[in-house]
């Protein structure tokens, strides 16, 4: 069995590689323009969600007695993961990418925090909030950045409904992460969690796959960013996310895909040819001091969340 200590780092890990393969879905969607950011959602979030279920279906044919006791959270968590690529790409298309994007995945650990504080009563330490500020902090340095002297047209009217869709997004990646953490605690096998949990929330986004994705066939260059979307950040990242969230809180795991945006930001000035500023270099300093901070080895107290009654399963 592993050390707490190297099974905390794995999780950090395995988070930090979803994040990685998170960061590439914005350079890829510029390889298929035509394509509606709805349905690049639809298809990655409901081709992914699918593709873990049946991957997992052993799994879940061996936990189904406990998914069935389990089912309200389970349901909470599929509509979650319907209504949140709905409600980012939204955010994005009505406020500008700039504004979309830091109330939607910036939002994200304090709503973690707040449903993990209020259900689960996790003590958040001093050092998680100064990480977490940090992290805050650099994201909306680096959004500006890429924000600044590009306003898109039109979205002045949308910024307001736009920033409640980001906050929207926010809580519904808060909420799938914390009931597919619970589930886990509950003694279910990872895979089993995340396939039934994302398969269900695949099944819901199906019709909205139907309604928007034919330009996805008009060409195997749409094909085939849809494929990567679907298979690479959303199959491969969110297992690797469902490992970490097997040991680590989901007020962590989400902090740590801050790191998101950074590796959006340095694929768009690598291969997209855009430019970074100073204020978004800066940004990118303080989200890697976050995560220096929220990762370094814990000593003394642990969260309440991590009681024998809560382990992670293995």
């Amino acid at each position: 069995m592993a050390l707490p200590g190297n099974d905390r780092l794995l999780g950090i890990l395995s988070v930090l590689v979803a994040a990685v393969l998170w960061g590439t879905t914005g350079t890829a969607a510029t390889f298929a323009p035509e394509v509606s950011a709805v349905a690049i959602g639809a298809a990655a979030m409901g081709g992914g969600g699918l593709m873990q279920a049946m991957l997992a279906a052993g799994r879940v044919r061996r936990h189904r007695d406990q998914l069935k006791a389990q089912w309200r959270w389970l349901l909470v968590g599929a509509i979650a993961v319907a209504i949140y690529p709905l409600a980012f790409y939204a955010s994005m298309r009505l406020a500008g990418v700039t504004i979309g994007t830091v109330v939607s995945i910036g939002s994200a650990p304090l709503l973690s925090a707040l449903i993990e504080y209020r259900l689960d009563g996790l003590r958040l330490g001093a050092r998680w909030m100064l990480g977490a500020g940090l992290g805050l902090s650099g994201m909306l340095l680096l959004c500006l950045a890429e924000g600044s002297g590009h306003v898109p047209a039109g979205t002045a009217t949308g910024v307001i409904p736009g920033t409640l869709l980001g906050l929207l997004a926010g809580l519904s990646y808060a909420l799938y992460s914390w009931t597919s953490r619970r589930l886990m605690q509950q003694g279910i096998a990872s895979r089993a969690a995340m396939g039934t949990t994302f398969g269900i929330g695949g099944l819901l986004l199906l019709p909205i796959l139907l309604l928007t994705g034919a330009p996805l066939l008009a060409s195997w260059g749409n094909a085939a960013v849809g494929l990567y979307m679907a298979v690479v950040p959303m199959l491969l990242g969110y297992l690797c996310f469902g490992h970490g969230l097997a040991r680590i809180p989901a007020s962590t795991a989400t902090t740590i895909t801050l790191f998101e945006p950074v590796v959006a930001a340095g694929l768009a000035v690598a291969i997209v040819g855009e430019r970074l500023p100073a204020m978004g270099w800066a940004g990118i300093v303080l989200i890697l001091a976050c995560l220096i901070c929220i990762s370094a080895p814990v000593g003394g107290t642990r969260p309440q969340a991590e009681s024998p009654d809560h382990r992670p399963a293995r």
